[in-house]
């Protein structure tokens, strides 16, 4: 009925409580939420982290961020701290008496190798336990995993504690308008469903480029890279949403049924197809807006004969009636000419025969844009006669921005999610299937790099990508989608 309604009460607890994650994300996205009403009033936040503190002082270190409304003044005293080593069992024993009985959603904003060790701490206090129709849950932050593998590994360990559905695997790009929007533009609009197949669609492209470069983060991102870091979970998630089969509900689990089988019927790649089908790179020296960006491999923190990919590129092929002999491009990297995320859809080029007496040399095909960040939109581009005596056909757009329809400001992606993590609602969280469904795809390529197979090339900051990225798609007679346009 389009109402929303307030969480019920409960308890957030931070691991992580002093952390980026913390102050500059999840507190920023409950000041919205309850200044939209949607937090109970007695909702409370307890922060865990290793700093030596008092509640006020976790408090005044996430003022600097969080909005100075009353709202944030009401949830900044219902907000304390906890200091401790969450690796002991001591943090969880005091935890345990703040909490009681009350529902609780335990939030790990942690580094990765904390995951596992918090989720069994947890369970050996008895804190996991559900009770009278109360909840307890654990929210976990990518990576989920650094390969297949692991990936299994840490699933495993978590539901040996816990039942999958107290397990909320966040990914902030499915927090994003325009992400959920896609489900709802593929099935609410007739018109739209039923060219959605390889009849009418020539490909798909799915592009996550960042203007800017490594920063900070080298040591984390020199044992990561592009393919890890963006392709398994924030692009896996998006290409199961724009191909993945109608749900016959807006279930969460009969949603993500769907995606699992979309994912599962992403074709494996061959040793072969790993050299061919990906390609990675590594940003040079230069600039980007104007601003200089030092060489990936003198950034600080990072090995200076690195071989990890700040770029990659893939072509991938979906093995399902509705999307057979149509190949899907992904990309993403860093310090590239803009910053973009979209879903680029291509239809098939009209039949000629029409316009063949006419001095069209080529007409463009139909494209559909899912704009996901910076500006989220939908546009639509089509066929216009350009004004004059002769029949000229130009692209023109149809474009629709949510900042100028809806009030959508100041958003950190993760109000979305927080909100249907308090109200039990997993449709926009991952599934264990799903994280190793993702994996499972990228895996021969991480084989196949780990053996020292495929070149890894340099690019300029500012363009869009290595020369290889360009040839990979141009050799189907195809080009990408221009960065920020």
């Amino acid at each position: 009925n389009g109402v929303t309604v307030p969480g019920r009460p409960a308890t957030i607890v931070i691991f992580g409580a002093t952390g980026d994650l913390t102050r500059r994300l999840l507190v920023p996205a409950l000041a919205n939420l309850c200044f939209d009403g949607l937090l109970s009033e007695e909702l409370n936040v307890i922060g865990i982290a290793l700093r030596d503190g008092d509640d006020e002082s976790l408090r005044v270190s996430l003022d600097e961020f969080a909005p100075q409304t009353q709202c944030w003044q009401r949830l900044r005293q219902r907000t304390s701290y906890l200091p401790g080593d969450f690796t002991l069992g001591t943090v969880y024993e005091r935890l345990k008496q703040r909490l009681g009985e009350g529902d609780a959603a335990f939030y790990l904003a942690t580094p990765p190798q904390f995951f596992g060790v918090i989720v069994d701490r947890l369970a050996d206090a008895g804190l996991t336990e559900e009770h009278d129709g109360g909840f307890r849950r654990v929210v976990i932050e990518k990576p989920f995993g650094h390969d297949l593998e692991s990936a299994r590994a840490l699933n495993q360990r978590i539901l040996s504690r816990v039942n999958e559905s107290q397990v909320y695997r966040i990914d902030h790009f499915l927090g994003k308008e325009t992400v959920q929007n896609i489900l709802v533009a593929r099935f609410g609009n007739a018109w739209l469903e039923a060219v959605w197949n390889h009849r009418y669609v020539d490909h798909i492209q799915i592009s996550a480029a960042e203007a800017i470069g490594i920063g900070t983060r080298g040591a984390f991102y020199d044992t990561t890279g592009a393919l890890r870091d963006m392709v398994p979970n924030h692009l896996m998630q998006l290409l199961s949403m724009i191909a993945m089969e109608p749900p016959n509900s807006f279930d969460a689990e009969v949603i993500r049924d769907e995606k699992a089988k979309l994912l599962r019927a992403v074709r494996r790649i061959t040793p072969d197809e790993a050299r061919s089908d990906a390609v990675r790179g590594m940003y040079a020296a230069g600039q980007v807006n104007g601003q200089m960006i030092p060489a990936y491999r003198e950034t600080p923190h990072v090995d200076p004969n690195t071989a990890t990919e700040t770029y990659v590129a893939l072509k991938l092929m979906v093995d399902t009636w509705r999307w057979t002999g149509v190949p899907f491009y992904l990309r993403t990297g860093k310090a590239l000419a803009a910053r973009d995320t979209e879903i680029v859809v291509t239809f098939n080029p009209v039949p000629y025969a029409t316009f063949r007496e006419t001095p069209v040399a080529h007409l463009p095909a139909n494209q559909l844009v899912f704009q996901i960040q910076p500006h989220e939109g939908i546009d639509l581009g089509f066929l216009v006669k350009r004004p004059g005596p002769q029949v000229e056909a130009v692209p023109v757009a149809l474009d629709f921005a949510y900042a100028e329809k809806f009030a959508v400001a100041h958003r950190t992606g993760y109000e979305t999610l927080l909100y249907d993590m308090i109200m039990g609602d997993q449709t926009l969280f991952q599934r264990a299937d799903q994280i190793e469904a993702g994996w499972a795809v990228v895996q021969p390529i991480l084989d196949a790099w780990a053996r020292g197979e495929g070149v890894l090339e340099e690019y300029t900051p500012g363009t869009s990508g290595p020369r290889a990225a360009d040839a990979l798609i141009a050799r189907d007679g195809r080009q990408w989608h221009a960065l920020g346009r």
